[in-house]
């Protein structure tokens, strides 16, 4: 094992997050090389410096004038240069101000400063290759984002106990999951369980009792001599069309909520602020032991788990995004967008409430995001997908048999009520 990463986990080994790491989490390291260097002399090159790889021309980097037509507000730097490894400092302070802001209980000085990450994709991974060794006990719903199996059963290679979203009626399953962590996971060891509210697929968050009963169960395991590290995706964070939804991300009831608990808050840009194709994620670690050392040193950890893959994230999506959550019209364009998507989902509840008991399609819960579920029953989903594709021209997701999910965030208004009224012409010819 590298010196480096040696001196890291002697830090990290005060606290719970050294017991906690991957072996491949345990092996990483910031380089002292040529990024190190170049930051430094960033620091105190004051008349030259030659450290980075770019070609510099009258102190600015040298930009193709195609291209700088293209990004007139920005600076050949903002557009082209390299950015740091864990991102734009400036940003990365913007969005720990926002995240705060967004969750009032998280104690800003137990919270890493989030670094970017290419995506809440990226994001999940880095949190993976941190936390997960091959045959780590990993817990996620049966309905969710095909990745998190790519990620964590295929690549990481976690043993995968996965629980159903539901219980038989029909809320949450809550004190099924953390009776299943207890029986499955031995005193002593981790658990890693991911949690993603606004959900995909099925458009459901919390409300303000199930996030309180959330973090009293998890307590309740961490509490019975249990390791936890609670990934949130966060990818849909503040789509919330209720008023009985628990306002905040659910790392704001964990973050700081017991010493065998370390919080890990997946999120970005992406949909929050409608820029999915920009690849910005930010990934935040809170939890009760990070002191000022413990945080240094899973920075530095951080930075060397990107360094290992992308190296950097893109430069001009990091500089325009700085620019637009600084804005001063940023707030109220975002929520005009915020408010068209509630619309839809108002249009799309009031339609369901009168059809869905004269069909085989059972709506499941939905309150927040980009997405609602049907549960088909008897029906095929994949045989109704391909029906509704081949026959009508209409597109949507099947996931195994029983569900069909729909993105009502992908339709105009005006179209909502002919796409919903074609499913269900279609789900009925099929019975």
């Amino acid at each position: 094992m590298n010196t480096l990463a040696q001196q890291l986990n002697q830090i990290l080994d005060k606290s719970i997050i050294g017991s906690c790491l991957s072996d491949y989490g345990r092996m990483l390291y910031f380089p002292e090389g040529i990024v190190a260097q170049a930051m430094e002399a960033t620091k105190s090159a004051h008349r030259f410096n030659s450290t980075v790889g770019m070609a510099y021309k009258d102190g600015e980097p040298m930009i193709l004038p195609t291209i700088q037509d293209n990004l007139p507000r920005l600076t050949a730097m903002e557009a082209v240069g390299y950015a740091p490894t864990a991102g734009n400092l400036k940003l990365r302070n913007v969005w720990k101000e926002a995240l705060l802001q967004k969750n009032p209980q998280v104690d800003p000085a137990r919270i890493t400063l989030p670094a970017v990450t290419n995506g809440i994709t990226g994001a999940m991974a880095l949190a993976g290759e941190l936390f997960c060794s091959p045959g780590d006990h990993v817990f996620y719903p049966e309905l969710c984002w095909d990745n998190y199996d790519l990620m964590y059963e295929t690549r990481f290679l976690g043993q995968v106990h996965c629980f159903p979203f539901y219980d038989t009626n029909g809320t949450l399953n809550i004190q099924g999951v953390s009776q299943l962590i207890l029986e499955t996971v031995p005193p002593g060891e981790k658990a890693i369980l991911i949690l993603n509210f606004p959900h995909n697929p099925t458009g459901y968050s919390p409300t303000r009792q199930e996030a309180q009963q959330w973090h009293d169960e998890l307590v309740r395991v961490a509490s019975n001599d249990r390791k936890l590290i609670v990934i949130f995706d966060d990818a849909y964070f503040g789509l919330f069309y209720e008023e009985s939804v628990y306002p905040h991300s659910l790392f704001n009831l964990l973050a700081q909520a017991h010493q065998n608990i370390i919080a890990v808050k997946c999120d970005g840009a992406s949909k929050e602020d409608y820029v999915w194709g920009f690849r910005v994620g930010f990934f935040t670690v809170g939890f009760p032991g990070l002191d000022e050392s413990v945080k240094e040193a899973l920075e530095t950890k951080v930075k060397g788990a990107i360094r290992a893959s992308i190296s950097s994230g893109s430069q001009v999506s990091q500089s325009i995004l700085y620019k637009e959550l600084t804005s001063l019209v940023y707030q109220g364009v975002k929520q005009a967008f915020a408010e068209e998507l509630k619309k839809r989902y108002k249009m799309v509840q009031d339609f369901l409430s009168n059809r869905e008991k004269h069909s085989s399609l059972k709506v499941l819960p939905f309150n927040s995001g980009y997405f609602m579920c049907f549960h088909t029953g008897q029906l095929d989903a994949n045989e109704l997908r391909k029906k509704l594709l081949a026959e009508e021209g209409i597109g949507t997701i099947a996931l195994g048999k029983r569900y069909l999910r729909v993105t009502f965030a992908s339709i105009d208004a005006p179209d909502l009520i002919p796409l919903y009224e074609t499913i269900f012409k279609t789900a009925d010819k099929m019975r």
